[in-house]
Parts: structure tokens; C-alpha cells; sequence
């Protein structure tokens, strides 16, 4: 029995040391956002106090727009996804985008709060800083939940709506990124508590791209880096665990204002079926799907998707899908 218990030993001593050579070689611990902002935090960034946060914020474009263009990112992205749609929209209008509590160098909302109708308070509240009373509000996943959720809750806001692959019905996620998925449970949150392979990030961003060759090295250093903002990691875990999909979906048919329904043909995360449904349900929108686009269309091709958005912004709609 003792030769036993000694060779069980040996061999599970065997089977954890690749283990714990891989977790240590893993370990990340958090990063300050003076050090981030060294590389995602210069000009035109600027970092404004609102609603208890150090909001990490670009307002870009000709200021005499009455009407700026707001985007909202998802889930563990940032405000640097709208690159190449803010790029093209500029030079004739206002932008304005900003890093979500619990997301970028924003970080963790001092409230511990991340259910969506707080989102739109924040929404709200930037909109009050920069004096700006209307605007046309667009976001991606979260970002569009954040989106109609404001458009819900403070109609007199928003002029029109931008949803591009939006989260916000109750669904069963078909792929979801394996990040996620680890952050979702509980012993592994424990056990990986300082430990993020960037491997992990590569993949998890892979997942949600059309092409996965799309992904960049430097793309994949951005998720990574700003995932480790202090205090972001403890905060997606409270926005995982504070998620209410379903949330105000009754109350979808109350919108009016011109919507643009964006979604990308092979998003495994949240299937195009619900681009669909959000055409049906908002009374006044158009439904573009780009087929061969994920479930980040407009950080895969911001060309092709940002022409959908200016023809919108001008009143006209594209014909048919791509």
C-alpha cells in the first residue's frame, strides 16, 4: 500500500509540474494606468472626472458639430476598437468615444456597479461634462445593449442609433471566447487569479473575428495590456456576475429614432438571427450584415462597415447585404 500511495504521488507530482511551470511562466500581475497611458493613453486622450471615475476619454472632430457621434465599446475592449471609423468620420463630424467602467484605463466603477441601466447614467453623465444634448449614440455587444438601453431611458438624448453586432436579448452564446469563459468560474478565477496568457487574449480575440487572420500581434498586445489595467479583471468578473440579459428587451419597441443595425455573417458570439430580431423590433431601423465579418465588424473592416454609417447619417440606406 505504501509503495502504492508513493507511486500515486509521484505521478501526480509529475502530471502538476508542466502546470505550475506553465502558471508561473503566466503570471501578470496588474499594470498602473500611468504605465498603460504611456502607450494607449496619449494625445488625443484625456482623462476626465465623471461619475467617480477618471474617465478615459477622445472628443474628436470639429467641435461645432451640435450633434456628435458617440461610440460605446464591448466587453474587455476599448475605446481604441472605433479607430477606423473615427479616422473616416472626423473630418466632418464630432466623435466622441470613451472607455466603459470595468474596461480600458477607466477601470473599475468605485459603486461596484456594472448592470446596464448604470451604463447609461455614465453615458448620460459624459454627455453633461462635455455639454453635448443630443447625439447619435452606436456601440458594439455591451456597447450596443448600452446604446438602445440609453435610447430607452433617456429618449430626448439620443437623434439616432448605431447597433453593431448589439448584445441585450436572453440567448444562449453559440462560441464563446475562452477568457470568458474562465472568468466565469469560480474555481478558476481563484486559481488564475494573477495569471493571463496572452495566448489566452490571441485566442479569445480570434474567436470573435470573421477571419482570425485578421489578428495582429499588436492588436492582440492592446486586449492584453489594457485587461490588465488595475482592478479591471476583478471588475469583469462583477460584470459577468451582474449581467441581465433580457434587460428593458419589452421596451424595445419604444424607440423611434432612425437606427442602423450593423452585424457581421459569421459572429458566433451573438448569432445574426438577433440582428433580425432588433430589425423587427425597432420600428424605424435598416439591417446591414456584412457576410463575411464577425462579431467586431467594424474593427475588422472599418472601411467597408463606416460607409454603411455615413450613407445612414446622411439619411439614405444601403440596398441590400454584403
Amino acid at each position: 500500500m505504501s509503495r502504492l500511495l508513493k507511486y500515486c504521488l509521484y505521478l501526480l507530482l509529475l502530471l502538476m509540474t508542466p502546470l505550475v511551470i506553465y502558471v508561473y511562466l503566466n503570471i501578470a500581475p496588474d499594470k498602473s494606468v500611468e504605465e498603460l497611458s504611456q502607450r494607449w493613453g496619449h494625445e488625443p486622450s484625456q482623462f476626465l472626472n465623471i461619475a467617480g471615475m477618471n474617465i478615459h476619454l477622445r472628443d474628436e472632430g470639429p467641435k461645432t458639430d451640435n450633434e456628435p457621434i458617440v461610440l460605446i465599446h464591448g466587453t474587455s475592449a476599448s475605446l481604441h476598437t472605433w479607430n477606423g471609423w473615427v479616422d473616416a468620420l472626423k473630418e466632418n463630424r464630432r466623435v466622441i468615444r470613451f472607455d466603459l467602467p470595468a474596461f480600458g484605463l477607466t477601470g473599475p466603477d468605485p459603486k461596484n456597479n456594472y448592470r446596464i441601466e448604470r451604463y447609461a447614467e455614465v453615458v448620460i453623465a459624459v454627455l453633461d461634462e462635455l455639454k453635448v444634448k443630443k447625439v447619435v449614440l452606436g456601440g458594439n455587444s455591451l456597447g450596443g445593449h448600452v446604446s438602445w438601453a440609453t435610447a430607452v431611458l433617456y429618449p430626448n438624448r439620443i437623434s439616432k442609433l448605431v447597433l453593431v453586432d448589439s448584445s441585450g436579448y436572453t440567448f444562449q452564446l453559440k462560441s464563446v471566447p475562452l477568457a470568458f469563459q474562465l472568468a466565469q468560474h469560480p474555481l478558476t478565477r481563484v486559481l488564475l487569479k494573477d495569471v493571463l496568457p496572452k495566448s489566452l487574449v490571441a485566442v479569445s480575440v480570434k474567436n470573435v473575428y470573421g477571419n482570425p487572420d485578421l489578428v495582429t500581434d499588436e492588436l492582440v498586445n492592446r486586449y492584453y495590456d489594457l485587461s490588465l489595467r488595475e482592478g479591471n479583471r476583478n471588475a469583469l468578473k462583477a460584470r459577468f456576475e451582474q449581467m441581465s440579459p433580457g434587460f428593458l428587451v419589452d421596451k424595445l419597441k419604444t424607440i423611434n429614432v432612425p437606427t442602423l443595425i450593423i452585424w457581421g455573417g459569421k459572429d458566433q458570439l451573438i448569432l445574426p438571427k438577433f440582428g433580425k430580431q432588433f430589425n423587427q423590433d425597432i420600428a424605424n431601423s435598416h439591417l446591414v450584415v456584412f457576410k463575411d465579418l464577425g462579431h467586431v465588424p467594424h474593427e475588422e473592416d472599418p472601411q467597408a462597415t463606416v460607409l454603411a454609417v455615413k450613407l445612414f447619417l446622411k439619411g439614405n440606406k444601403w440596398k441590400q447585404s454584403y
